[in-house]
């Protein structure tokens, strides 16, 4: 029994260990990716018990990737190993200034025949579904997981929340994804886009444009990822900002979403006001900045009340 539902793709990522560009170097680090695995293991650090369901190859990146996953302490009954496809795996440059370059393998993966039958939870515990717009992206089939996921939301009154998360390089055109990506938002209860995912999907740069598009189409609360300033926050009886922590050194902006998401969650689940938990999800935000790996910064709760306190 778990208190979160995710449903994703994990990957085997590859880290590069010195700068350049990626048919270059020579040394790699391993490490555990995706998007909702990394929400995963954050909420399971800070005390939630959560449930992850995919498909993975039953290849060493699959198994490598279950282990870590039962070391977090994470629900994995529900994943299944497939001989027919693999598991996907990433490659991911250093940089000392900007985004790191990114290349995916994961075309026809395992994750990407997850269907909607998959979905086994028990609900008698379950009280947050996180949906991210890269499942969405995989194939038809994960589309539809994704619908039957709000559908046992809605029908069971459990609170939704979605992170568009873009990679424009999964989706057939731009027009499919906005429209999709649109569509799933608005039948959530937490529309969480960065800026600029904002202005790719409503066409406005102003977050109050932004918050306004998805709060008529039936939102909540939308919540405006606007980079070191913090978040902006509208439902439908107030509008904050929640300013942003002090980062002394970025390492690696890739997993701070994520990290975002997982404060913002788990101050939700813990009875923390909205402004509270926005606040949570900036503060590990920060931390992942920080760190190398989309995950390995995500905090236990000592941690994080320290580097909260400290800043």
């Amino acid at each position: 029994m778990a208190e979160v539902l995710l449903v994703g793709e994990p990957m085997a990522l590859f880290i590069a260990e010195e700068e350049g560009t990626l048919d270059r170097v020579n040394k790699f680090t391993k490490a555990l990716a995706g998007a909702e695995a990394n929400v995963a293991i954050g909420l399971s650090r800070l005390g939630h018990t959560v449930k992850y369901i995919t498909r993975l190859g039953n290849d060493p990146f699959g198994k490598y990737i279950y282990e870590k996953l039962l070391e977090e302490e994470i629900d994995v009954s529900s994943i299944k190993f497939t001989d027919k496809y693999p598991t996907g795996f990433m490659l991911k440059s250093k940089t000392s200034k900007g985004d790191p370059d990114i290349f995916y393998f994961r075309k026809g993966s395992a994750a990407s025949h997850v269907t909607p039958d998959d979905i086994d939870c028990e609900l008698g515990e379950l009280k947050h579904i996180h949906i991210t717009g890269i499942t969405a992206a995989l194939s038809n089939d994960t589309l539809d997981t994704v619908y039957r996921m709000i559908q046992i939301g809605k029908e069971n009154g459990i609170r939704i929340s979605f992170d568009p998360n873009i990679r424009k390089s999964l989706w057939k055109s731009e027009d499919e994804m906005v429209s999709t990506l649109n569509d799933i938002a608005s039948r959530c209860n937490i529309v969480m886009p960065g800026i600029k995912e904002g202005f790719i999907l409503t066409g406005s740069e102003e977050v109050d444009a932004i918050a306004d598009f998805y709060l008529e189409k039936g939102a909540e609360a939308v919540i405006i990822k606007i980079g070191d300033k913090g978040a902006y926050v509208k439902t439908k009886d107030k509008s904050f900002t929640v300013s942003g922590y002090k980062v002394e050194k970025v390492v690696d902006t890739v997993g701070a979403g994520d990290g975002f998401a997982t404060g913002v969650i788990s101050g939700l689940l813990e009875g923390l006001t909205l402004s509270d938990a926005v606040k949570r999800g900036n503060a590990i935000g920060a931390i992942i900045i920080m760190s190398p790996g989309d995950n390995d910064g995500l905090p236990d709760k000592v941690t994080l009340e320290k580097f909260m306190k400290e800043n």
